[in-house]
Parts: structure tokens; C-alpha cells; sequence
């Protein structure tokens, strides 16, 4: 039989009285180990930030991270929160929920962040029974999705999440995130009691808290997506309209009429796997993506057969061929040779190091054909060079090249910033329905995060769908998550 952590007050530093004057202790004590930082750093959103909560450096000071794991506990007590078990966000959390565990005799889960493709292939390790209520401790929370991502793991394995406890609310958003959710947020530190003690103390001047204020204000996250997603985003049918290349107007069309930013990578090794995985996610999907380089059973009647299934189920056909060649080489390679990839496939990509020579090879080819063309801004695989210098050039390519190139593979081109790329579609691989990696590089991320988040318009899932016990069912899935992520998006 399992019982419930039911937590009580500790009162464990007996050199301060109250739990006011504890706090305001800690908040001194990150700030002198640099957990806390002021002057002027890039977020993961590109965002420029007067201010730096770091805390992962709490696992280098013993007497911090034990003051950070009974505050948190002594909030979850005042609040009369109940739980069977607790999880922490990988992975600033999972030292604090330690901790929590440790000095107060609660069995803690963990949920692994790259989910394994051998052994167990888990994704919460640990002991629990179904219907257990499970506590979720993050460190911070700014506009809660990182806790989502965990939250829905442990919905899946049949565990109820009710209480979340941070060390610090932000205050952009994330409480309102989690309420919509059906999640109570128990914070220690608002940032803005941060500020205030920090200010007292004359840690900051009334200039530098004001700053802070402004750029919190400023930068709301809405509930649960950046407030320029928020504002900005438009509908497919919408951005059809001002899509120069025929491809992209099309596809925009399809996913608007078909309800799905559903591609899907199918990576079978023959050709006669790839036609009947078509026909049977062919309902779901507005792309399938293919490698005809690995079909030893390539024939020359290949393509009819699939622009058949294509024209059926409406779908478009992406040959990921990541032509890296000269101008003159990749017209052959697109046009002719075994696989005349030109004639059947609506969309391939192109890497852009050999420059722009590149895509007027393959625009020579394509144009006629109203094919389209997709440039690697941005790689999902861990250690990627498709960044920086390298998709800004990708991006000034696309914009001098915009009857032809459609859009980007790419994960985050919400930071660009970009007013004029609104014709283009941007996609991105390694979507799975929680987060994760695998033993090969490969970084996995959601359908909302990818869209939501990030401002993708379409979610590539290769392994998630095809190697599913039920591909169908599982497409059906992913293509419900992948649209109400869009909804969601233009609301």
C-alpha cells in the first residue's frame, strides 16, 4: 500500500526565525554564487535580457541547494499541497527533487530526457502505481512548457499531476500556463520579491530594477507562447496569398483544407515498404518525405505509383536529397541519372555551402516543373553547424530566390525575426509527442513547442509514426496534436 507525502514545515535554520527572513537569505546567498546575474545576455528566444537566473550552479554549494530544497518544501506545506511521489524537470530540477526526496522521506521519478531505442525504452523510470498523484519540481518557470513536457510523459505511463513547485516564477506568463492546465503553481520567489530584496540590500539600483520590470512586462509570454507568436502569426490561407513560389501556395492550401502540418520521414529501406506506407498514411499526412537513394528495388515506374497515391490521398512528395554540389552537377543529379528525382517529387532541399550557385542549378529544373525548394537553415541533430552565419546566409539566399525557394528545414525561426519570410514554410524534423534524443545525435522535440513556440508551420516525425506497433493510428495522432498546436498558434 502507498502513502501520501504530505509535507510539514521544517523551520531547519535555526539562525533565522521566519520563513520571510529565510527566503530573503536566500535570495542574498544565489546572488553571491552568480545564480543571479544583471547586465545583458541573448535568451534561447534571441531576446537581449538585463537579467540571468542560472541555477544550475546550486549543485557546487552544499548549504544552497539544501536551503532551496526546504524553502520549496516549506511553500508546499503552507499551501497544503498532498502528492504520492515527485519528478523533477531534467535537468536544473532533478539535484533539488533529490533532495526533497533524501531529507523527507518521499519516493521521487525521474523522466528521462533522451528516451533510449534499446532496453527498457521508458520514459519515467522509477516505482509508481497508475493513479498516483505525482508532485513536479522545476527550478524556474518563465512560460511553463518545459514543465508540460514532463507533464504529459508522466500523464502517459498513467499518473495524475496537480501541484507544480519552483524555486522562481518569472512572472511572463507561466502560472497562467500551468492553471489552463489544471496545475496549481507554488512559487518561493515571484522575480519580483527578488528585485525588491536585492534592491534593499543595494545589490541593484532603482535604474537596473525598473529595467528589469520594463523588459518582464514586455515580454509576456500569453500563457504559453511568445507574445510576438502571439500577435503575429497568421493562417495558412492567409500567408498563401503572399507565397511567391507554387509549391508553397499549394501546400498552404492542402494544409488548410486537409487539417494537417503533418510530414512524415519515411525511412524504410525499400521501395515497396515506402508505397504502402503511403497509401496507409496518406489520409493523415500533407507530405511525405522520402530517400529513394535506399530502395535497392528502385524502378523506373517508381514515381508514377506514388504521385498515384499522392494524387489520391492529397499529399505532397518531398525527396530529401540534400543536394551539396556545384550548379552544374546537381542539374544532373535533380534531373536525370537512375532516379530523375525532378519528375515525380514536388519538393527536395539543398544545403547552401556551395553558395548560390546551387539553387539556380536546381531552379533550371525545378521552375518549369513548379517544383519547390527547401534550404537547411537549421539542423535538429545534436553538434550542428546549420547555425549562425550559416542560416543567415540561407535565409538572404531564400530572399533573392523566392519563386523557387519555398522554405526552410529549420528549429527555431522564430528567432530570425524575419517580417518578409511569412510566404515561406518552415519544417521541422525530430518531432515526437515528448521530448527527447536518441544514441545518435537526433534531438526530439513536441508538435506545440515546434509550432507554438518556435513558429514552425509543419512537423516532420520519422521513427514515432513508422516504427509505431499502429502507424495509422499513430499519424492520427500526431496530425491532432500537430493542428491544435496550429490553432492554437493563430488564436
Amino acid at each position: 500500500m502507498t502513502r501520501s507525502c504530505v509535507p510539514s514545515s521544517t523551520g531547519s535554520d535555526k539562525n533565522v526565525k521566519t520563513m520571510d527572513e529565510r527566503i530573503d537569505a536566500l535570495v542574498l546567498r544565489l546572488h553571491e554564487i552568480e545564480a543571479v546575474k544583471f547586465g545583458s545576455f541573448t535568451l534561447k528566444s534571441g531576446l537581449q535580457s538585463p537579467i540571468y537566473i542560472d541555477l544550475r550552479v546550486i549543485v557546487s554549494y552544499p548549504d544552497v541547494l539544501t536551503a532551496v530544497a526546504e524553502c520549496m518544501w516549506d511553500v508546499l506545506s503552507n499551501n497544503g499541497a498532498k502528492f504520492d511521489n515527485m519528478c523533477g524537470v531534467p535537468y536544473t530540477a532533478l539535484p533539488i527533487a533529490t533532495c526533497m526526496s533524501l531529507n523527507h522521506d518521499c519516493p521521487m521519478l525521474m523522466r528521462r530526457k533522451e528516451v533510449k531505442d534499446y532496453g527498457t525504452k521508458k520514459a519515467i523510470e522509477g516505482a509508481f502505481e497508475k493513479g498516483q498523484t505525482c508532485l513536479l519540481v522545476e527550478d524556474l518557470v518563465t512560460s511553463g512548457m518545459s514543465v508540460m513536457e514532463t507533464v504529459h510523459p508522466l500523464q502517459h505511463v498513467g499518473l495524475k499531476t496537480t501541484d507544480v513547485v519552483v524555486l522562481i516564477d518569472r512572472e511572463q506568463g507561466g502560472e497562467q500556463t500551468l492553471k489552463k492546465n489544471g496545475l496549481k503553481l507554488h512559487a518561493v520567489l515571484p522575480l519580483s520579491r527578488v528585485l525588491k530584496v536585492l534592491e534593499k540590500e543595494g545589490k541593484m539600483s532603482k535604474e537596473l530594477v525598473e529595467e528589469v520590470q520594463q523588459f518582464i512586462a514586455a515580454n509576456q509570454t500569453g500563457g504559453d507562447k511568445p507574445k510576438e507568436e502571439k500577435t503575429k502569426r497568421e493562417t495558412y490561407a492567409g500567408r498563401a496569398k503572399i507565397a511567391s513560389n507554387q509549391c508553397a501556395k499549394d501546400m498552404f492550401h492542402l494544409m488548410e483544407k486537409k487539417k494537417s502540418n503533418l510530414c512524415v520521414a519515411a525511412d524504410v529501406d525499400t521501395a515497396k515498404e515506402l508505397l504502402e506506407l503511403a497509401e496507409t498514411l496518406g489520409p493523415e499526412i500533407c507530405m511525405l518525405k522520402t530517400h529513394c537513394d535506399l530502395y535497392p528495388d528502385f524502378t523506373e515506374d517508381f514515381g508514377e505509383k506514388l504521385q498515384a497515391i499522392a494524387k489520391k490521398h492529397d499529399f505532397l512528395i518531398f525527396e530529401d536529397r540534400k543536394f551539396a554540389d556545384i550548379g552544374n552537377t546537381v542539374v544532373g543529379q535533380y534531373s536525370s541519372g537512375v532516379h530523375k528525382i525532378a519528375d515525380w517529387s514536388h519538393v527536395t532541399n539543398a544545403h547552401i555551402v556551395p553558395g548560390s550557385g546551387i539553387i539556380d542549378g536546381l531552379k533550371s529544373v525545378g521552375l518549369p516543373k513548379k517544383r519547390g525548394l527547401l534550404l537547411l537553415a537549421e539542423m535538429s541533430s545534436k553538434g550542428t553547424m546549420a547555425n549562425g552565419a550559416y542560416t543567415e546566409a540561407a535565409i538572404q539566399m531564400a530572399k533573392d530566390h523566392k519563386d523557387f525557394v519555398m522554405g526552410f528545414i529549420a528549429t527555431n525561426p522564430n528567432a530570425w525575426k524575419v517580417e518578409w519570410s511569412k510566404g515561406l514554410i518552415n519544417m521541422t524534423p525530430g518531432v515526437q509527442l515528448q521530448v527527447g534524443g536518441d544514441s545518435m545525435g537526433q534531438q526530439y522535440n513536441t508538435p506545440m513547442n515546434v509550432i507554438c513556440n518556435n513558429g514552425s508551420d509543419v512537423i516532420i516525425v520519422g521513427r514515432g509514426i513508422y516504427k509505431a506497433q499502429d502507424p495509422a493510428k499513430a499519424a492520427s495522432e500526431y496530425r491532432k496534436a500537430g493542428w491544435e498546436a496550429y490553432e492554437k498558434s493563430v488564436k
